[in-house]
């Protein structure tokens, strides 16, 4: 693998499309776990949201462990457990729970965002102050999930304790960066919908980056940034099926969200031209087209960004063209599946 071929990943939201429902969106999703898994992608990351019919990746931890059933080789986690929503013993528990059963395998990835809107965020949160106490909840977790602490200490994670679950800071902000670079973790930037920080922010946690906090897992700063991305085997059948993703985020823009529509092909007609703005503005960290349209447009943004490692996510109507853009893309990056 080259330099510019970092490792690629996998981020699911488990998304819903219009026509069916949650059960066939989470089947779905294992099957591409397990396709993801034999292509040679190197993580398979859920992300918690709520209160949104577009998605059902609510419970990370659960999906999590399904996928974990179905898979033998590739890392899983959560890409991310929204902290503000549970208590840092809780998620030890959890996640410590998953290393105990499937080893290794385990990612913990995590934002200080609640992952949804106000009034449901309000019926999650554990408390009014929990937001404000971000930096210490990851340094208990961190604790929760490290050596024995012995006899002494009142409160352990069982299971949990001893199984290192590596954690990861996310953000789409420059706050998530300066978090990841004071507690020394690796850092994983959302410009693939949140694009205009994403040169401040991941130049500032190079930056801020110490390994002095006490809890700092890698000894150099470690990027992955995330990227929409579809492949087709021409530009415009890739174009024509990521009608679908910007339908979403126009969603997004009219308060009007719901399961995934089948692609158009006059986008700006079905959703109009402000839409089509915002949706080309939010989704502007994408690589769409043939496989070497693709490869080239995602070499280029690691160059840009002096990425790590890339995370990608894709969405289509027809869950049958999403595996079919995972394994264009793998063979045209070169990943290996071999066990």
């Amino acid at each position: 693998m080259t330099a510019s071929r970092v490792p690629l990943s996998v981020l699911d939201l488990v998304p819903v499309a219009s026509g069916t429902d949650t059960a066939t969106a989470l089947d779905q999703s294992v099957e591409m776990v397990g396709l993801a898994d034999s292509l040679g992608y190197h993580r398979y990351w859920y992300a918690e949201h709520h209160n949104v019919i577009t998605f059902a990746s609510s419970a990370t931890s659960l999906l999590i462990g399904r996928a974990a059933e179905h898979s033998t080789r590739i890392r899983l986690g959560s890409g991310g457990v929204m902290l503000p929503n549970h208590s840092p013993l809780m998620v030890a528990e959890y996640y410590g729970t998953l290393a105990e059963m499937y080893g290794d395998r385990i990612d913990l990835g995590l934002g200080r965002a609640p992952g949804t809107d106000p009034t449901t965020a309000a019926a999650l949160r554990r408390g009014a102050a929990a937001t404000d106490t971000f930096i210490q909840d990851v340094v208990d977790l961190h604790r929760y999930l490290g050596p024995d602490d012995g006899p002494e200490a009142e409160v352990q994670a069982v299971p949990g304790r001893g199984t290192q679950v590596p954690l990861w800071m996310l953000g789409s902000s420059l706050d998530g960066a300066a978090v990841a670079a004071y507690l020394g973790l690796p850092y994983a930037f959302a410009s693939h919908f949140a694009p205009q920080l994403r040169h401040e922010a991941l130049a500032l946690y190079r930056e801020r980056f110490t390994t002095e906090s006490g809890i700092a897992e890698i000894k150099r700063p470690y990027a992955m940034a995330g990227v929409n991305v579809l492949v087709a085997p021409t530009d415009d059948e890739a174009h024509h099926l990521f009608t679908t993703a910007q339908q979403m985020v126009a969603g997004i823009y009219t308060g009007r969200r719901g399961p995934l529509r089948p692609p158009v092909r006059d986008l700006e007609t079905v959703i109009g031209p402000q839409a089509a703005r915002f949706a080309d503005d939010f989704q502007q960290v994408r690589a769409v087209g043939s496989p070497g349209t693709v490869v080239a447009e995602l070499e280029a943004l690691v160059a840009d960004l002096e990425a790590d490692e890339l995370i990608i996510t894709t969405y289509t109507y027809d869950p049958a063209h999403r595996a079919r853009s995972f394994t264009l893309l793998a063979e045209a990056w070169g990943l290996d599946g071999t066990p």
